[in-house]
């Protein structure tokens, strides 16, 4: 069959959101299809077993989640579960490794005790939980509004003004959040245990005017409004799998191995699949891929390969005077911020069990419960950055480390259970694509892996790899992914793990909201495709929230399908 104009929607990728968009569509009656260019649904959300011959599913790409909707759980009866963390995080101090903060959720007084054995004061401990009461003000009363059609600035500004957050408003919306943070705080240690969610996969400083940094930091501290971080019991697959689940169920036919090859005017899709090219229309297709690959899609970056699109050439650039590789021009047709490149390296581990600290005051059971923050404080964050800014690889690497396993061990077999074996999730920051080409890919691999196994041992009381597993063939169990890793094996541009540059969860005044796509934050140019993944506004992260909106946008559309 080389054409087919049977369908209602045509989703291009079939990541979490995707899949959320199709359920959501295909339980309103409309005839979906789904074209998903690897083996399998999920994208970036899947479980794999990474490592030859070992019994282990590791959350590969994507391992927390806090942005997915109650709402969207409930909408499409989807079974999941998500376990609490007790701690929230522990930082060792890198000026004296054998003490370190222990954040613990459930004993206020054992926070209070460990804030003063790394020496900062009683009032330090009062300002760090009064800045995050104040935040929580903000994120409580905006949270809803993700599954809602857009606000304008103003009104989401009333909105929390009348929720008591005006000041919170200021701190985190309208200036560099970094003077809050400095402003707030001032333990050099503290105040880089709260940066931190506001520099992971964004390449940025404290107090940069763009306020990618905010924007960043608002969504780690959204989700639910309470911005916990829970970990998905049966991993990261659990999730995608029920939303493919949900997705088939309700009619949503999904096509796998099925490279989308053209997105053309008048709702044409062009792709391959069983060796044969093939064509679909539809009145919608719902972009389930980065904007800067839709772009490409729609021969607006020709000539363009996957691994060179706009920017991946950055650290050859000319310097800007600024110690910053300048990033050079994309074309004037597309937006320059679905280029912004990603900026982290991500190692996955399994060990025989969790390693010993220097600390000896904390239980590595404690301290691997939460985030694990390493060379993490407020000058070795804006150090690193310089470093890389400059070309280097950062010495020492900030990382945090999840240790999914210890919160929920089925994803390992009953034999490495009972053995004592433990998953770590390494995410390094400021790693920039302008680091990585891919000529020097292999080498950039093996530094930056090195680099985080040295982060890792400044602060523990044995070396990690010592304590690593071996695969069947007996090599160790650890495998590291840069940018241009991420970018060829789920479609990541730059390796940006938030397909771009981030938006506010709002529009400015007077941004025009005439149409549903604009009005639920989802438009295109061409009214006829529609954003539905990570690149949408208030997509990022696994939230299925991108999915849900762009499935409103169509049956806000057609009103008299909604209820079909």
């Amino acid at each position: 069959m080389s054409s087919n104009t049977e369908f209602d929607a045509i989703i291009v990728g079939g990541g979490h959101n995707g899949l959320a968009a199709a359920a959501y569509l295909a339980k309103a009656g409309r005839a979906v299809l789904v074209l998903e260019k690897l083996e399998h649904p999920g994208g970036a959300a899947v479980s794999a077993h990474a490592f030859d011959g070992v019994d282990a599913r590791l959350s590969r790409y994507s391992y927390l989640v806090s942005l997915l909707p109650r709402q969207i759980i409930e909408d499409l009866g989807l079974r999941i579960e998500l376990a609490r963390r007790r701690y929230s995080s522990y930082t060792p101090d890198p000026q004296d490794s054998s003490r370190g903060l222990l954040v613990d959720n459930e004993d206020q007084a054992a926070t209070a005790a460990s804030f003063a054995a790394v020496g900062a004061s009683d009032g330090e401990f009062r300002a760090f939980e009064a800045f995050y009461a104040a935040c929580r003000q903000l994120t409580e009363a905006l949270w809803p509004t993700m599954t809602a059609p857009l606000l304008p600035r103003s009104e989401a500004r009333s909105l929390a003004a009348r929720a008591g957050a005006a000041e919170a408003w200021e701190a985190m919306i309208e200036h560099p959040i970094g003077q809050a943070i400095s402003k707030e705080l001032r333990s050099d240690l503290v105040r880089g245990v709260v940066l931190t969610d506001a520099l992971i996969g964004t390449f940025a400083r404290a107090d940069d005017e763009d306020l990618q940094q905010n924007i960043c930091f608002l969504y780690h501290l959204i989700g639910g409004g309470t911005g916990d971080w829970d970990v998905p019991v049966g991993g990261m697959g659990a999730v995608s799998g029920e939303l493919e689940r949900a997705a088939r169920d309700a009619g949503a036919t999904i096509l796998t191995s099925a490279e989308v090859t053209a997105v053309r005017p008048g709702g044409v899709v062009d792709y391959r699949h069983g060796g044969q090219d093939r064509t679909a229309t539809a009145p919608w297709v719902l972009a389930n891929v980065a904007p800067a690959v839709l772009d490409r899609l729609r021969g607006r970056l020709p000539g363009q390969s996957p691994d060179r699109l706009p920017g991946r050439d950055a650290a050859t650039a000319a310097d800007t005077g600024t110690g910053v590789a300048a990033v050079p021009a994309v074309p004037a047709t597309v937006n320059p911020n679905h280029h912004r490149e990603g900026a982290q390296v991500k190692v996955n581990l399994l060990l025989k069990r969790l390693p010993r600290l220097r600390d000896g005051s904390v239980s590595p059971a404690a301290a691997f419960g939460g985030t694990f923050h390493i060379n993490e404080t407020w000058t070795q964050l804006d150090s690193a950055y310089l470093r890389a800014a400059a070309g280097s690889v950062p010495s020492p690497l900030p990382c945090e480390i999840y240790c999914h396993s210890l919160t929920d061990p089925s994803i390992l077999s009953p034999e490495l259970q009972a053995a004592g074996a433990q998953t770590l999730t390494v995410f390094g920051l400021h790693a920039p694509d302008r680091l990585v080409s891919p000529e020097n890919n292999e080498d950039r691999r093996a530094e930056l892996q090195s680099a985080v196994l040295a982060s890792l041992n400044s602060v523990l009381a044995e070396p990690i790899e010592d304590l690593l597993l071996t695969d069947s063939a007996g090599r160790p169990c650890i495998e590291t992914k840069t940018t241009l890793d991420i970018e060829r094996a789920v479609g990541m541009p730059r390796g940006n793990i938030f397909h771009g540059g981030l938006d506010w969860p709002f529009v400015e005044d007077g941004e025009p909201l005439d149409t549903p796509a604009r009005r639920w934050g989802v438009a295109t140019d061409d009214p006829q495709i529609l954003l539905c993944g990570s690149g949408a506004r208030r997509g990022g992260a696994v939230s299925a929230i991108g999915g849900h909106n762009a499935a409103m946008a169509v049956l806000d559309s057609e009103p008299s399908l909604r209820d079909a």
